[in-house]
């Protein structure tokens, strides 16, 4: 059993030469006693909690015993504040208590006192009626009030009790690191490291840091450091200190250079160390090492090489190439039906005769030309290889609106992430109008006021548009969902032009008999797909529900052409961790037209409302996710904002060879051939016999991870090629080893010689 204060971190203070106290800084809340239900008095501090489960957090209740349950919940933590905590800090104004993020909505309590609430229910024991927060379960709860508050009780015992109601999906606590602070130095002393980029000048890169004083009282004085080192030689580049001096509310700048070695995994560490000594904040950076060259000027054509259509639907591809410009394109075998724009690359039209239809896509410019053989299938599927395009949640959630899809779809072309095969631009939740039509057709808000004229304009690009519904009277934004309106959606779905539903579960919950039973779980996912099925346009149909049943078993048969496995990702190591090496249990369930979704990219600029963030993964974690994606024949859909695209994540995105790895027309996904605490070795079969091997390091120093080809389901002598770098390594005749960099991946492509 923990101890109930759960204090995991301490400062050492000397309180007289020959003792030491433990005061801690920090109290961390990683277990709460829990009850389903719903009762005011256990926000009292005197209630008597012994009876309750405990549930640790970073994780839904429905993973702690409490599979599909929704409705309310009570968390509820008790803790000692000794005074010591208040008397030490070096800032005494405010505490705050972060609970990380809650799904969906909360009250929390502070010794029997509210606190505040996020979309909190509005009347004890109705489960009907809950006021609808726009970012919902996304916000962080971070509460802060001053440290005189008399709802704080220094030197006591306090009780946090947070009142929970779940509208469906996972429920309650899903982030970890949960605790009890008073605000200190890192929470007023800014060090902004993103708002310059890295610039590069021949040898040298040149960095600028901002530094901000957030506080609105005190004066922050001490000495910055910086220092830039290769964390898998351990050679320092760069080692200088400034003096600073800021005035509340006070900014400064930093300016520093170092050595552009691409290859490296550079590292700069920022260290303040406030004049007094009391307080010391560090932070670091992770500087992006790009591994793939430069596209050639010579055309070379991309993406998939299987494209599936329903006889008779509208037919849409741009033949996906890059190379300078001005480019020619042209078809041989093109089937009846289907014409070429020669200048855009653009194939439109319809086909009505059922069949598969071989056919040689080409381009040209002023350097050469390039073929690739390509296979139009009219008939019943859809989605032959993982769909690659935007989606707009995991950047701008429930802000997004017509000007950023349409800006997204025009980055689509000048940054040429087009050339490179994506081609979904979707919308995803915060869309619809309040209410619907007098004869109950789905209506847009007033940040899409022509959806047809939006998806005309993504057409107009030789892309393709997707939409996000849910069988539920509500989305997971609390906007109106498709419930009894199924039919009539997809209708509206079509006469807009959608290629792509995104059909979120949400609170379908709220109207299903019986959540556990898996019969009711296929229900509005069968119902949708007959729906979809009946329009006259090809709509993929992607389902989200999390994994739950098992879907990759079932998700095929009841119409879908991919499938959400787990829960929302986020942008750390964890969570991508615990995502993406958990997919083998769904691995042989991949192919052609049938995806293994386990959500969507977290690199580049990202954030899930208006405030945007870089990515918090590591430039090898970054490698790592995208390795591991295309490995899985996962769905490419990029979740950031295409607008701030940096050169690294340009890069990461359209390294060809990886995008084959993902595209292979044999739609197998890879699976772990080894498997250990710190290292994991996967493999995927392809179309022309080779095998694609991905050495994940999954420790936090740099390793020699090898494979044996009998693992690998490999003989004799084989070539080995360097995937990010383009290049042949050489031939290896029983194994193969090499270094990888912490939280890295080595990408192979392997070919029997």
């Amino acid at each position: 059993m923990k101890s109930h204060t759960s204090i995991l971190l301490f400062t050492l203070l000397t309180l007289c030469s020959c003792n030491m106290q433990l005061i801690p800084e920090i109290i961390y809340l990683s277990d709460w006693k829990f009850k389903t239900g719903d009762s005011l008095n256990w926000a009292k501090p005197e209630y008597n909690d012994a009876a309750w489960d405990t549930l640790v957090s970073g994780e839904i209740w429905e993973t702690q015993g409490y599979p599909g349950y929704d409705g309310y919940a009570w968390y509820r933590k008790s803790f000692d504040l000794p005074n010591e905590m208040l008397s030490q800090a070096f800032f005494k104004d405010s505490l705050q208590i972060d609970l990380g993020k809650v799904d969906d909505t909360e009250e929390t309590y502070l010794n029997g006192f509210l606190l505040g609430k996020n979309g909190a229910l509005v009347k004890e024991g109705d489960t009907s009626k809950f006021e609808t927060d726009p970012m919902g379960y996304a916000k962080r709860r971070l509460y802060i009030i001053p440290a005189n508050d008399s709802r704080i009780l220094w030197g006591k015992q306090n009780t946090i009790a947070v009142r929970v109601h779940d509208h469906g999906g996972g429920g309650g606590f899903y982030v970890p690191n949960m605790y009890v602070a008073l605000r200190d130095l890192k929470d007023y002393l800014v060090i902004d490291d993103v708002a310059s980029g890295l610039q590069v000048n021949g040898g040298k890169n040149a960095k600028t840091i901002f530094i901000h004083n957030k506080s609105g009282f005190a004066t922050i004085a001490g000495k910055f450091e910086v220092s830039i080192d290769d964390i898998a030689t351990g050679k320092n580049y760069l080692k200088k200190s400034w003096d600073i001096n800021l005035q509340k509310g006070a900014s400064d700048s930093i300016r520093f250079d170092f050595a552009n070695l691409t290859d490296a995994r550079m590292v700069g560490t920022y260290t303040f160390n406030e004049s007094k000594g009391k307080n010391k904040f560090v932070q670091s950076q992770d500087f992006p090492y790009i591994l793939t060259p430069k596209p050639g000027e010579t055309p070379r054509i991309n993406g998939a090489r299987v494209f599936g259509v329903r006889p008779g639907s509208p037919f849409i591809f741009r033949i996906p190439a890059n190379g300078i410009r001005p480019m020619t394109f042209a078809v041989e075998n093109l089937p009846e039906g289907l014409s070429l724009d020669p200048a855009t690359g653009i194939i439109s039209g319809k086909v009505s005769k059922a069949g598969e239809y071989k056919v040689v896509l080409k381009a040209k410019n002023a350097k050469g030309e390039a073929k690739r053989d390509f296979r139009i299938m009219v008939g019943d599927k859809l989605a032959l290889t993982p769909p690659m395009g935007w989606n707009s949640w995991n950047v701008w959630g429930l802000a997004v609106d017509n000007d950023k899809v349409k800006a997204s779809a025009d980055v689509f072309i000048s940054s040429g992430l087009a050339d490179h095969g994506y081609t979904y631009v979707n919308i995803d939740d915060g869309w619809e109008a309040p209410a619907r039509a007098k004869n109950g057709e789905i209506l847009t808000n007033e940040k899409f006021p022509d959806m047809k004229a939006t998806a005309d304009y993504v057409h107009s690009k030789g892309l393709r548009f997707g939409i996000y519904s849910s069988p539920g009277p509500r989305t997971c934004g609390g906007y109106l969902g498709s419930y009894q309106h199924e039919l009539q959606d997809a209708q509206t779905y079509a006469k807009w032009g959608v290629d792509y539903l995104k059909y979120d579960w949400c609170s379908y919950s709220e109207v299903c008999p019986d959540q556990n039973n898996l019969d009711e779980q296929k229900k509005p996912y069968i119902l949708m797909s007959q729906c979809l099925q009946k329009q006259n346009r090809d709509i993929v149909h992607s389902l989200c529900q999390y994994g739950m049943g098992d879907v990759w078993k079932w998700g095929g048969s009841v119409g879908g052409q991919l499938w959400r496995t787990t829960g929302d990702i986020e942008d750390t190591w964890q969570s991508l961790k615990n995502i993406g090496f958990y997919q083998s249990v769904a691995a042989p369930y991949a192919k052609p037209g049938n995806w293994n979704d386990p959500d969507m990219l977290v690199v580049g600029w990202v954030g899930w409302g208006p405030k945007l963030h870089p990515t918090r993964l590591t430039a090898s974690e970054q490698y790592t996710h995208i390795s591991l994606w295309a490995l899985l024949s996962a769905p490419m859909l990029i979740g950031c904002d295409l607008t701030r695209l940096d050169d690294f994540t340009l890069n990461l995105l359209t390294n060809d060879e990886v995008i084959d790895i993902d595209q292979d027309p044999l739609g197998k996904s890879a699976v772990p051939v080894i498997k250990t605490p710190l290292y994991e070795v996967w493999v995927k079969e392809m179309e022309d016999g080779s095998k694609a091997i991905g050495l994940f390091n999954l420790d936090k120093t740099e390793m020699k991870i090898s494979i044996d080809w009998v693992k690998a389901g490999l003989s004799g002598k084989q070539t080995v090629r360097d995937v990010w770098r383009q290049k042949d390594i050489g031939s290896f005749d029983k194994s193969y080893e090499a270094n990888v960099l912490p939280h890295g991946v080595m990408l192979i492509k392997v070919t029997k010689e």
